[in-house]
């Protein structure tokens, strides 16, 4: 792969990466067209990364298919899969990893405190792999895509970081991979993020600034589906991933709820001046 990408770079084509854990749904094809009109030379990653989940977490069952998902990105047009084992991004006796703080303190790193460490990891390298011009991110993992931008400053990254919004099913539910743990009561009751997010869109419409406000209303509406367990709503800026009181200039209001035994993430952005 570095090979390749350094005989890319030198014919003077443009690389772009989509790194992804594979079981690829119409939210990973989005990622890949924006990547396709970006770059002349697309490389999706598909990798099952185990640094970033904890012993607790549904590593081993998480869901592959690497026949059908080389099937849809080959439809799009990407040129590349990379497809590493274990082995090859963790050799023995690997000992280096990367930390992004502050940015990753709240949310997502208060209930997931391996979480970012193992994905600021694992991106440091795929990009030194790839060596892309330019990376695409969902904005549905919006804290984690806050990080890479963080990352990729900080260090002197020669990449761009491009987000994407959140592609949805036509009922609301954000795509993610892990909606197929859902049983049909369970996708029902997961639908209460959306519209909580869309309540609160609404709320902010109409003049409310008060973080507290907004979060009543959308613990109530989740509360009120059954299954549902909130691990996370806050308001945060949505640079530092700091909580705010009052919203006012660009925040996020980030969602993290338990449907059963599944964990789905959602968040919306207000820009209020």
């Amino acid at each position: 792969m570095q090979v390749l990408a350094e005989t890319k770079r030198l014919e003077g084509k443009r690389i772009s990466l989509v790194p992804t854990m594979g079981y690829f749904h119409e939210g990973h094809l989005n990622l890949m067209r924006v990547g396709r009109k970006e770059a002349d030379f697309l490389v999706v990653s598909i990798y099952v990364n185990p640094t970033q989940f904890a012993p607790t977490e549904d590593f081993a069952a998480y869901p592959r298919d690497l026949e059908r998902d080389r099937r849809l990105a080959e439809d799009i047009g990407v040129d590349v899969i990379f497809y590493p084992n274990d082995t090859e991004i963790y050799p023995e006796g690997y000992q280096t990893y990367v930390e992004v703080q502050r940015v990753t303190n709240n949310l997502c790193g208060i209930s997931r405190p391996h979480f970012f460490r193992g994905v600021a990891t694992v991106c440091t390298k795929l990009f030194h792999i790839v060596k892309p011009h330019v990376t695409i991110f969902g904005k549905k993992d919006f804290q984690q895509y806050v990080m890479i931008k963080r990352m990729v400053r900080d260090l002197n990254m020669d990449i761009e970081v491009i987000g994407v919004e959140t592609t949805r099913e036509p009922d609301g539910l954000a795509m993610s991979s892990r909606n197929v743990y859902l049983s049909p009561e369970e996708r029902q009751s997961a639908l209460s993020l959306s519209l909580s997010l869309a309540a609160a869109k609404e709320m902010v419409s109409n003049g409310e600034r008060s973080a507290k406000r907004i979060l009543e209303r959308v613990r109530t509406i989740i509360e009120g589906y059954p299954l549902t367990t909130i691990d996370y709503a806050k308001i945060c800026d949505a640079s530092t991933i700091e909580d705010v009181d009052t919203v006012e200039g660009e925040c996020v209001l980030a969602l993290a709820v338990w449907v059963g035994k599944t964990r789905l993430i959602d968040n919306i952005v207000f820009t209020r001046t």
